[in-house]
């Protein structure tokens, strides 16, 4: 669930043309960084920045006026660019979005985005608790939410091209959650009864059924080739498997890639050394398992248990660290 909103935020944000030929200064001062090399990216631009010999990630290009993501590592934060930006950070990478801080032109824009997410991401993890709360109570805390941060904007005095495209993405965010909201309550409706079905197409060789897998706990992974946040799971994926081997517990890919991508599932599985049981979904989306638990968004994790009932239908992925905590408890 992490960053959701900032997720949000990226995809109905739009770059748009700015004058050539200026161009930004990014400088990044990084205490326990991630990585040697930074990079920024958008749908359409990527910039890796290597650090220097004072210890530095220091560079000029240029960009299209727009939103960007940061990243160190694994973490990333959202960033919004355009040229004559002389933008200097700085941050522990240990306390990612609460230490990150900016100065330069630009800094107003991108230390209101950075609290902006910070405040995001704390709204995120209190959604658990309200998850339990009946619907108008949930829907309260969300138009408080609303109501609040435009507030906040209507006080920031960003850039008003960026100011522009935020307030749609609050009224948006509603609409978001809601789904994310109806999403884990119809999930939870089908824990502890007996899981649907699945016999699938194994990389390996054969077809294996979910029967197959009886007496151990079931970890699925529903994902495709093409889809960005799935692939991102994978580093975290091999770490949870490599963890949890030799345990009680199974973990299964499911692709629902078309029928005319079943080549490029088998070589994705294969250049990306992917462990477990690699499955192919037999209609993809409309593969009976899949409309069974109502999956119309990827990733998608579930939790089966040894006797074959739902433990989660909407199961913490891989790098939360909610995943541990569960499968802890389940594997003692």
């Amino acid at each position: 669930m992490k960053k959701l909103i900032t997720l949000l935020l990226l995809t109905v944000v739009s770059t748009y043309g700015q004058k050539a030929g200026e161009k930004l200064s990014f400088t990044a001062k990084i205490e326990n960084r991630n990585s040697d090399s930074i990079v920024i990216r958008s749908r359409v631009f990527s910039k890796t920045i290597k650090i220097n010999k004072k210890g530095e990630f220091k560079d000029s290009f240029e960009v299209t006026e727009g939103m960007y993501q940061f990243f160190d590592g694994m973490e990333s934060s959202t960033l919004f660019l355009k040229n004559g930006y002389d933008l200097n950070l700085k941050m522990n990478a240990k306390e990612f979005d609460e230490s990150i801080v900016y100065t330069g032109t630009g800094s107003k824009e991108n230390n209101f985005l950075a609290q902006k997410a910070l405040a995001d991401e704390n709204f995120e993890m209190k959604l658990e608790s309200l998850l339990d709360a009946d619907e108008a109570t949930f829907k309260a805390a969300l138009e408080d939410k609303k109501s609040r941060d435009l507030a906040v904007l209507e006080k920031s005095g960003i850039d008003e091209k960026l100011a522009g495209y935020i307030k749609p993405s609050i009224v948006q965010e509603g609409m978001m959650l809601t789904q994310y909201y109806n999403q884990k309550v119809a999930a939870k409706k089908v824990e502890g009864t007996l899981s649907p079905s699945f016999d699938y197409e194994n990389f390996n060789g054969g077809k294996t059924k979910l029967e197959d897998l009886r007496g151990k706990y079931v970890y699925i992974d529903v994902w495709a080739t093409w889809c960005g946040p799935c692939i991102a799971e994978i580093p975290s994926l091999k770490k949870v498997e490599e963890k949890y081997h030799g345990k009680n517990i199974v973990f299964v890919g499911i692709s629902v890639d078309v029928d005319k991508d079943h080549e490029k599932w088998q070589k994705f599985v294969k250049a990306k050394e992917l462990a477990g049981v690699q499955l192919f979904a037999d209609k993809n989306w409309n593969s009976d398992f899949i409309k069974a638990f109502g999956i119309n968004a990827i990733p998608r994790f579930l939790l089966i248990g040894p006797d074959g009932k739902v433990v989660k239908a909407d199961a913490p992925r891989p790098s939360s660290p909610q995943l541990v905590e569960l499968l802890d408890q389940l594997l003692k």
